[in-house]
Order: structure tokens, then sequence, then C-alpha cells
């Protein structure tokens, strides 16, 4: 089916994976073809691509000259959408290091458990969050702690301005002690006095350790290989050719933050097109997303449906020339029907839904430009095999709801130190189980139907009910409790925890408070309701599901 449609299409019907052999040989042929022009900016400062192979080389060398870090080491990487981030990330990978990405909003318990469970050994923290890592790392086998600020890889008069309004008189950065602690700007003039050296990188070596849920709830680390996310690049790359972009240099706005798969896979494929990819430290911050569409007017726009509701909703940006816009990407999260006709209304550009997994790299499929069904998750990227499934694992036929199933260069190694999870999402023929149920409709496009488990869908972040109920359930008064996802016009889902009170006098607000004494701020319930007793089984397991179907 899917060669036939392909070729209507005009889509390459494969990839060649031995194109580059991994991450780093990706990047360096960039550093060699666009030197001169730029890269990545955030915060009104643009590096090029020969800044990024000066910058990273030196981090590279600082890492093999003043630490004793080996290659397959892991380091975390904790901050939002600055230019430092693909200077660290790209020098680590030149190193052999292995990156963890690291939820600058994660709570200590987070942050704990994903370096541990990782095995992490360093650490790039942005000041402004260090303080929680400070008070874990301790606890944790983190032997470097590098820190960065806002502007430092900015002029001088520039980063000096940034960085003390954020710290004085923003107050954006509390007081934190590591000791042993340097700044990025020492490692890297360290680094700088001294030669890389190459370090030689398997396709099948391990560059990450992306955290996610996967279909059971429990943090584990999605391997990534070299190969992995050098093929899903170029799946995406063979995909796009299909919008009207043009063979000239693009100019990418990002405001989702680059620790999460999606974001982080559209900076590589942007980096292997030699284009400008815009970071936004802070989405939320409407104005500022607002002002870089004026700015920087690009022709590719990566959101989410609660951004682009936000904005449409936005006086100043429905003010904005969107004459350049030519591809506008959602994932993350399902695209409503009203955001998509909103957004396309008012920029005059369609979104392109796609769809993938931490554990699928992420791109598994996404609508062609040349024929975009808004409600689909459109077709499979090129080298890329699904099937719908039953329970025991029998390929269902069109129009037949059922789990979906994937194989393709892009789907992951398996979960870190945890063979028998792997085991269960991984079927005998390569497939990875999405826990999704899907249908392929007539036309040959793909449609997410419902979610097989209970994962919960905040603004485009997964949360597990089992990991918020864990934390609610050491409240001394709280005797029985369930999390379930209640449909939202802005979040897509927002938290509702039902809570059995020993007393009967605790509160919504204590319950929202303990909870964010443990959890990031968007796994907080918004919602609390008190019973007396929760729906269960006959062998006493609490039926989310029957609580989830009393509030449609």
């Amino acid at each position: 089916m899917y060669a036939k449609l392909d070729a209507e299409l005009g889509i390459a019907p494969g990839i060649d994976v031995s194109r580059y052999n991994d991450v780093v040989s990706m990047a360096e042929h960039s550093f060699a073809s666009f030197a001169e022009r730029p890269a990545f900016s955030s915060l009104g400062h643009s590096m090029s691509y020969a800044d990024l192979d000066h910058l990273s080389a030196a981090f590279a060398s600082w890492v093999q000259h003043f630490t004793d870090l080996e290659p397959g080491d892991r380091i975390a990487v904790q901050m939002p959408n600055l230019i430092q981030y693909p200077v660290v990330v790209l020098g680590a990978l030149r190193a052999g290091l292995v990156i963890v990405n690291t939820n600058p909003l994660y709570s200590e318990r987070e942050i704990e458990h994903q370096f541990n469970d990782a095995g992490v050994k360093a650490l790039v923290v942005q000041a402004n969050v260090a303080q929680t890592a400070a008070n874990v790392l301790a606890r944790t086998g983190v032997k470097y702690t590098l820190v960065t600020e806002l502007a430092d890889l900015h002029p001088p008069l520039k980063r000096f301005v940034i960085n003390n309004v954020a710290k004085h008189i923003k107050k954006m950065v509390p007081p934190f002690d590591i000791p042993g602690a340097i700044t990025l700007n020492k490692a890297l003039d360290e680094g700088a006095s001294r030669a890389f050296s190459p370090v030689p990188l398997e396709r099948d070596g391990l560059a990450m350790l992306q955290y996610t849920g996967g279909t059971t709830g429990v943090a584990k680390g999605a391997m990534l290989s070299h190969g992995n996310l050098v093929a899903n690049a170029l799946q995406v790359d063979a995909l796009l050719e299909t919008h009207p972009l043009g063979d000239d240099a693009h100019v990418t706005v990002q405001p989702l933050p680059v620790y999460h798969i999606y974001a982080f896979m559209t900076s590589l494929y942007n980096m292997l097109k030699g284009s400008h990819m815009i970071y936004i430290p802070n989405p939320r911050d409407l104005g500022s997303v607002v002002k870089t569409l004026r700015d920087y007017k690009p022709d590719i726009f990566c959101g989410l449906n609660t951004l682009f509701m936000g904005l449409c909703n936005n006086e100043d940006f429905r003010k904005l020339d969107f004459s350049n816009l030519k591809l506008t990407l959602s994932g993350g999260m399902a695209l409503t029907h009203a955001a998509a006709e909103h957004w396309q209304e008012i920029t005059g550009c369609p979104v392109s839904e796609g769809y993938g997994l931490t554990e699928t790299s992420p791109v598994v499929s996404t609508n062609p430009g040349n024929w975009i069904i808004i409600g689909s998750i459109g077709i499979p990227v090129p080298g890329t095999e699904v099937k719908i499934a039953d329970d025991e694992g029998n390929s269902l036929g069109i129009e037949e709801a059922g789990e979906l199933l994937v194989r393709g260069p892009q789907v992951m190694q398996g979960y870190w130190q945890r063979p028998e999870e792997t085991a269960k999402v991984m079927d005998p023929e390569g497939y990875f189980r999405t826990g999704d149920v899907a249908k392929i409709r007539e036309d040959g496009f793909l449609q997410i139907v419902d979610r097989k488990k209970d994962m919960i869908v905040v603004s485009g972040f997964n949360v597990y009910p089992n990991e918020l109920e864990d934390v609610l359930y050491e409240h001394p008064d709280v005797l029985e409790c369930a999390a379930v996802g209640i449909p939202d016009a802005t979040a897509g889902e927002v938290i509702k925890m039902f809570v059995v009170s020993k007393s009967g006098n605790l509160t919504a607000e204590e319950v929202r408070e303990f909870c964010r004494r443990s959890l990031t701020a968007y796994k907080v319930p918004k919602l609390v309701e008190f019973r007396s007793e929760l729906p269960k089984t006959n062998v006493g397991k609490i039926l989310r599901r029957e609580l989830r179907d009393e509030q449609a």
C-alpha cells in the first residue's frame, strides 16, 4: 500500500542509512558545508556552523583532557532552549559520551532517580535551576558539574547585561552551592587550549538515553543509537521534501523544549539541511514567541495544539506577516480540528500533524505537504513499516482499530538495563508496540483512535498515573487515590485525582500542595474530587477507566 502511495505523492521509497555513520559525522559534514551560515540563535544572538564546530570541539577537548570521563559514560544536560545546548550535546557526542536529556523543571526526586538509573557522571546545568540539582547531587554518582547562565555565549557586553538582569533584577537565579562546580565558559576556555582527538563511533553505538514512561509509566531510558537518530533525520528530510520549502536554507522557530525528543529531532533535521534554528527559551511567554516570529519571519514553525490555540487568541500574533511561512509542524499531542483551522485561517499555512514516540527517535509518520488530512497522523516516514494488530498480535484490515506496531531503523535498541520491559514492547518480528490504538483509513493514512494505556497527555507531556498515585499515597491522610485524564480544550487533557481521605478532612489544595513537593508543575492535579470509595475489580484493582468514563 505505502509503496504505491509514496510513488503517487513523490516520496522516496526508502533512505540510505549508510549516508552518515553517526550523529557526529552528520554534524561535521554540516560544519564543513555551511560554515558561514547561522546555525542556532537564542535571546537575540546567533552562532554560525563554524562557531558550533569550534565550541563543540573545545567541549570535547575539555572532556578528554580535564576529566577522567571515558567514551560511553553518561552526561546529563539540563537546560532550556539556549545556544549552549547544541554546543554541549555535540561536544559530548564528539568525545564519545552518551547524552541524558533532563527536564529543567524536574523535582529533586525525579532528578535523583534519573541520574542514578542512568549512572550519570557529569552534569551541565543552567544556573536558574541549579539549586534543585544541588540538593541531590551528593546522592548520585555525578563527579563533574558545569553551570551555565542564560547568555554565556553572547558577546561580553550583552552577556553581562542579560545575565545580571536575570540574576539581580528579575531574581531568576536562586542561590546554590555545588562543591567543585565550574562554569561552562571556563571548561570551553580550558578545552580550546588543547587539541581534540576524534573518537571512533559505531552506527549501533549508544548516543542518548531519552527518559520516558514508555507504555508502563515506570521512568526508564530509551536507548537511542547514533544510527537511530541519523536514520530518523533522513526519514524526516525525505518526507518534508513534499512541502513547498525550496532548496534554500530554512529559518525555523522552535519554541518547544529541545530536551524533548520532538524538538531534539527537528534540531538535527535543521542541522542536516544547514538551516537556521531559532530557540525560544520560554514558550509560555507568548509575547516572546510573537516577537521572535516578527523578528525572524520563519518559513518553518514547530508547535503543538496548546501553543497554536494560545497564539491564535493573541491579538499581536494575528497582526504578524506570515508571507514566509511554508510549513507548520504539529506533534506531541493530538491536533484538534479547531486549532488547525484557526491557524490556517490566520497564517495561511496548513498544519502538518505527525506522530511519534521517544522509543522511535521519535517520528513514525506525518502528513505530506501535497496531501494534508486533519485528524490523521499521515503516512509512515520512508523505511518504516507499520501494522495494526489485535491483542493476540494478529494483523487487522483497513478501518479496523487495534494496537499500532512500528518497525524501522529509528526504533530504539531497548530500555536501559530493563530487558524485561524491553521484551514487553518488542514483538518477535522486531515491531515496537506503541500502546496506542489506531487504524489505517481507506486512503492509507493513519489515524489514532484511542490510548491503550492510562497515560495522560498534558500540553504534549506524558504523565503516568502510577507515578502520581505513588507520590500521593505517601500522604498520611490518603487511603486511596486514582489519577485520570480529563479532556481540556487548551491543554489537551488535565489531571483529575480521585481521593479517599482517612479523616474526611483533607482539602483539594492540601492534595495539590503535597504533590507540588515531589512533582513537576504539569504533573500536579488540576482537579481533585473526594469520594468515600473508588470503583474496583473483584480482586481490588482500582478501575481508572470507570472513573474516566464517568467524566464524559
